[in-house]
């Protein structure tokens, strides 16, 4: 009942039809932006949605896995970047 009043992520911008972010690599720091279809991308499960994905930067060619556990209403609760991490919103490049 209460997961209506949750607050997105602050890694994480509500665009919509699409769930933004951007993800640092660990190894050569490469920031690569990710866009995630609600409606195409996302599992329907137990208590919400459920997407994983892997990424890989253009330049390096450096790999990261990203998990993502939202609830119905697309909030993201839970996510994992392995290979890297999550940028928080007011801290991206344009």
């Amino acid at each position: 009942m209460f997961g209506f009043f949750r607050r997105q992520d602050p890694r994480f911008k509500d665009d919509g039809n699409f769930l933004l972010a951007q993800v640092r690599t660990t190894r050569n720091k490469e920031i690569i932006k990710v866009r995630i279809s609600k409606s195409s991308e996302m599992s329907l499960g137990p208590g919400g949605y459920f997407v994983r994905k892997h990424l890989t930067g253009s330049k390096s060619l450096d790999k990261v896995l990203l998990e993502i556990n939202a609830t119905r209403q697309h909030k993201v609760k839970i996510a994992t970047a392995d290979g890297g991490e999550l940028l928080l919103v007011k801290n991206w490049e344009s």
